[in-house]
């Protein structure tokens, strides 16, 4: 008789530890699934943060492009005032 009552607690115990371990497992799913959004996100991130540096770089380029391109029209000038 005692044997039952204990089986029956330790099921009981076992009962309430799953039905309380639920919700948990639930939300680590979701947890799982904001952490994968989360990464995709950041390796989006990090692409657009390369991309930024390629365009500022091309920028540099084509600024200084622009530069040269202003002092050879000064020269130009220049020699054409001076005929």
């Amino acid at each position: 008789m005692v044997t039952w009552i204990v089986l029956a607690a330790v099921l009981v115990g076992l009962l309430v530890l799953g039905m309380s371990a639920r919700p948990l497992l639930a939300r680590r799913r979701r947890v799982e699934r904001a952490l994968r959004r989360l990464r995709e996100r950041q390796r989006q991130a990090e692409a657009l943060q390369a991309d930024a540096a390629r365009l500022r770089a091309a920028t540099a380029v084509v600024q200084q492009r622009v530069l040269d391109a202003r002092q050879r029209i000064e020269l130009i000038k220049a020699k054409t005032r001076a005929e």
